[in-house]
């Protein structure tokens, strides 16, 4: 009897070093989890805190640039009347909108419009130049917006800065601030390459720059709730008017779809 009660003992005893063993373990992984969780927020707060700077920087020149370049984009301007003329309820957000070109266009075209941008001296170089619509400093991987709000986005060559992991979470934060069957517009470079700058218009910067493979991008839209209208390439139109060449724009909605644009 002495010796069963104490060859039990001894299984109680191990099953409780294993129980021990098991629980330091499942603690050293959640340690290791939580430690490359961090890491990779910190990263990416360092990623968009050197794009919120270098745009800063760059801001006053870009705008010199860059403000009257739909003037020398017929196609985007006949994209952008037609969004402006398909939304029929909700703001047109124009996501990425810099000094506010796009926006200002699109409220020439009678369109209810409001930007929101991740540079401070882009909304306020936008603020400045157009005060008639409203222009807010934020993310689009986490819009300050209701859900639902939106009658359209417009991002226009604003997702090119975003990682691979990054993307559907902005197309998710985009159908997130969409009413049922609003419109996504986007307009984006196609290609493999990332481009690293690291000096623009004498400016010293950090921005890489991604061209987007198409067939990716339409599987990220699908599986994230899109249903893509239509796509149009064109040809650059020119180093003097964009940067690189190569530029495609999408039309796209989300899938509680009601009617079609015509």
């Amino acid at each position: 009897m002495a010796g069963n009660a104490n060859e039990r003992a001894r299984l109680v005893r191990n099953q409780h070093l294993c129980m021990c063993r098991t629980a330091a373990a499942t603690c050293e992984n959640l340690r290791f989890v939580l430690a490359a969780a961090l890491q990779y927020r910190q990263r990416h707060l360092d990623r968009f805190s050197e794009l919120q700077d270098s745009y800063d920087r760059i801001a006053d020149e870009y705008c010199k640039r860059i403000f009257d370049e739909l003037a020398h984009k017929p196609l985007d301007r006949q994209l952008l009347q037609r969004l402006a003329n398909t939304v029929k309820s909700g703001p047109i957000c124009d996501v990425g909108c810099g000094p506010g070109h796009v926006a200002r266009f699109l409220k020439s075209c009678e369109a209810d419009v409001f930007g929101i941008d991740l540079s401070p001296r882009m909304i306020e170089l936008a603020r400045r130049l157009t005060p008639e619509i409203q222009f807010f400093q934020g993310n689009m991987l986490s819009l300050e917006v209701a859900d639902g709000s939106c009658g359209a986005i417009a991002a226009f060559y604003s997702i090119i800065h975003l990682t691979p992991e990054e993307l559907p979470k902005a197309f998710l934060e985009f159908k997130r601030v969409l009413r049922p069957g609003g419109t996504l517009l986007l307009a984006l470079h196609v290609g493999k390459e990332t481009v690293h700058e690291d000096e623009l218009w004498g400016y010293q910067v950090s921005l890489d720059l991604r061209f987007l493979e198409l067939r990716e991008i339409e599987e990220q839209l699908h599986a994230t709730g899109f249903r893509v209208r239509e796509t149009i390439e064109r040809e650059t139109y020119g180093e003097d008017v964009e940067y690189r060449a190569g530029a495609h724009t999408f039309s796209l909605r989300n899938r509680n779809l009601e009617d079609e644009i015509t």
